[in-house]
């Protein structure tokens, strides 16, 4: 038994070495040292060391010296900070606000792009209101570049006397940069909650993006619905004055939406699903937050609102968003 005990120790400290080893490794290549060639060289260099210290040699003495080496990586990790002050692609250059005076809800930095294509469109950024007490309901998008584990998710607020407002919470790249999901668990991009129309937000991930869109209405009471938009909107302006850093796993689109529905009155804890959040239509389900008078396969088909949105001219329809929900199963109150 302990000879079993000592084996098992003996694997997972060989592991959780394994995996500082690749973290220190990867964070000097993705560190903020503005020659490529010289990251590429110091964290081959990191990495062989640490191998050689460890594993290999196994001297006490070059393993102390490479957990100093270590130590002061995590020193100079910490100094690495966001910032605004970017050459931001234009569809993240400006950062939205929302200012809140009684009822009445001003929007700056709206987003209400034309798009001819992907990359070819007529920057509109727009100032709108909203009253929150005309606010009825929440809707739930999943957008998918290929349908599997992973996907963008997003969600929109319904007003009786307005168009929905869309938040779509995104990494902030700059001009040459696109999504790289190792890259972003390292200080590679800031964070940015994109506030505009539906028209915009999601017309360019069904009609020029080409990703698989499906909306849901989330079964929320309205007060829980307003109480959900302000905490969104009070975010919106902390990272406004405030830039933060994109993480995969823990400052992502599904997470903070699973920690602000927690705040508007949401009883549950972090599941699976909120990771894999691909499937997360599926967890919606099965929790009872979406239709669920029919079976999901059947529920999941009819919420893909591609064919709808592509139709005609319907990206540049201001029917757009009542075209979008026109045939959804509508969720049980």
């Amino acid at each position: 038994m302990k000879s079993l005990l000592g084996i098992l120790g003996s694997i997972l400290s060989s592991v959780l070495i394994f995996f500082l080893l690749l973290w220190g490794t990867l964070a000097i290549y993705f560190s903020n040292l503005p020659i490529f060639v010289l990251r590429v060289v110091l964290s081959i260099i990191f990495l062989v060391f640490g191998v050689w210290a460890i594993w290999i040699s196994r001297q006490p003495k070059l393993i102390f010296i490479f957990a100093i080496a270590y130590v002061g990586l995590i020193f100079w990790w910490l100094t690495i900070k966001p910032s605004h002050k970017r050459e931001w692609r234009p569809e993240v250059a400006v950062m939205p606000r929302a200012t809140i005076n009684g009822d009445t809800i001003h929007i700056s930095g709206y987003r209400n792009f034309v798009y001819k294509s992907y990359n070819d469109f007529t920057v509109r950024l727009e100032e709108r209101d909203y009253l929150l007490s005309h606010l009825t309901s929440v809707d739930f998008f999943i957008s998918y570049w290929h349908v599997g584990p992973v996907g963008h998710t997003f969600v929109s607020f319904n007003f009786d006397n307005a168009l929905p407002l869309c938040i779509s919470i995104e990494t902030r790249p700059e001009v040459g940069e696109g999504f790289a999901p190792i890259a972003s668990l390292f200080k590679q991009f800031e964070l940015i909650y994109v506030v505009g129309d539906e028209r915009d937000i999601v017309g360019v991930r069904t009609n020029h993006r080409h990703e698989e869109v499906y909306l849901y209405p989330i079964r929320i009471a309205p007060e829980n619905a307003r109480k959900l938009l302000l905490i969104y909107l009070s975010r919106v302006n902390q990272l406004a004055d405030h830039p933060e850093f994109y993480h995969l796993l823990s400052n992502n689109c599904t997470i903070n939406i699973v920690r602000y529905a927690n705040k508007a009155g949401r009883k549950g804890r972090f599941y699976l699903y909120h990771f894999l959040n691909g499937f997360i239509d599926q967890y919606l389900y099965y929790r009872g937050f979406i239709n669920t008078k029919m079976p999901f396969e059947e529920l999941r088909k009819l919420s893909k609102i591609n064919d709808v949105a592509q139709a005609g001219e319907a990206e540049h329809s201001q029917d757009f968003s009542k075209n979008i929900r026109a045939n959804l199963p509508k969720v049980e109150k």
